[in-house]
């Protein structure tokens, strides 16, 4: 699931519609939004806010386990980054940055993909959008319905090719130790040798400094 909720208290309410619906937050997208097209414009400012609010949040939550090393026929993982940075809509403007549903696409290969509370600008195909604003639609109930006859009609195709060229996470790191008695044996240092103001080791034993 990916749940705007604006910023300020709406970011608090998202947490805990996603927490109420059983699912878990994994990801925060960020959409930064720029004037450079209307310099002029005045952000809006919230009546509790210390500062002018310039971005919003997207959450993305996960329900139930799903493991990116061995769920690649469902999940893409490691494709776009966490930041959509586009112009800023006109006050009062319920739209959002387009660049969302290529994050969407590029994540998740499943096919039952449905956009809640759009309008004309946010149909496109493979999604079923639902909204009080949609005057057209792209909905085919076969087509939709033929998504729940079989399991392998879920998700897209998959190619391990495809998923080899896939930015891959990398491997865990594994803390190696070594005892003692394998560690290889290193000279003292130059300077500290016998003779030099250190006398020879005696294992077991502290090393015995001598004045020169």
């Amino acid at each position: 699931m990916f749940l705007w909720c604006g910023s300020a208290e709406g970011l608090n309410w998202g947490r805990d519609c996603l927490r109420k619906w059983g699912f878990r937050r994994c990801e925060d997208i960020c959409w930064i939004k720029t004037n450079f097209k209307n310099p002029g414009a005045t952000p809006y400012t919230e009546p509790n806010a210390v500062f002018q609010h310039c971005k919003e949040h997207c959450l993305m939550g996960i329900r139930g386990t799903v493991r990116r090393s061995t769920d690649t026929d469902f999940i893409h993982s490691n494709v776009d980054i966490d930041l959509i940075i586009t112009e800023e809509p006109p006050y009062g403007s319920t739209e959002k940055p387009s660049e969302i549903f290529s994050i969407v696409e590029h994540f998740c290969l499943g096919r039952r993909r449905l956009y809640l509370f759009g309008d004309d600008s946010t149909v496109r195909p493979g999604w079923l959008t639902l909204g009080p604003d949609l005057s057209s639609s792209n909905y085919s109930k076969d087509v939709y319905n033929s998504y729940f006859d079989k399991s392998e009609e879920v998700v897209l195709g998959f190619h391990q090719d495809v998923d080899n060229l896939r930015p891959k996470s990398p491997p865990p790191k594994v803390k190696q130790t070594r005892s003692m008695a394998q560690a290889p044996a290193q000279p003292p240092p130059v300077g500290m040798q016998a003779g030099y103001g250190m006398a020879p080791m005696n294992p077991g034993y502290p090393p015995t400094y001598h004045p020169m």
